[in-house]
């Protein structure tokens, strides 16, 4: 049985912190993806601290236009 996304928070900027539900847990520093223009909304502070679990896919959101697969950081 492949484990749920369950927690997502900011840690700092561009750092976030993932738990699933076998309790695997760690930080994931997505600077590297800033040069990426989708994700230039990531530079307001505000913005990146909205991270939340998107349940349909069970991914990391900010909005309709940015989604991650937890799976694949």
């Amino acid at each position: 049985m492949i484990p749920k996304l369950i927690k997502v928070k900011t840690i700092e900027p561009y750092v976030i912190w993932v738990q699933f539900t076998d309790n695997t847990e760690g930080n994931w520093d997505l600077s590297y993806l800033l040069n990426k223009p989708i994700f230039k909304k990531w530079t307001d502070s505000d913005f990146f601290k909205k991270v939340h679990i998107d349940h349909e896919p069970f991914s990391i959101a900010w909005d309709e236009d940015i989604e991650l697969c937890a799976y694949t950081l």
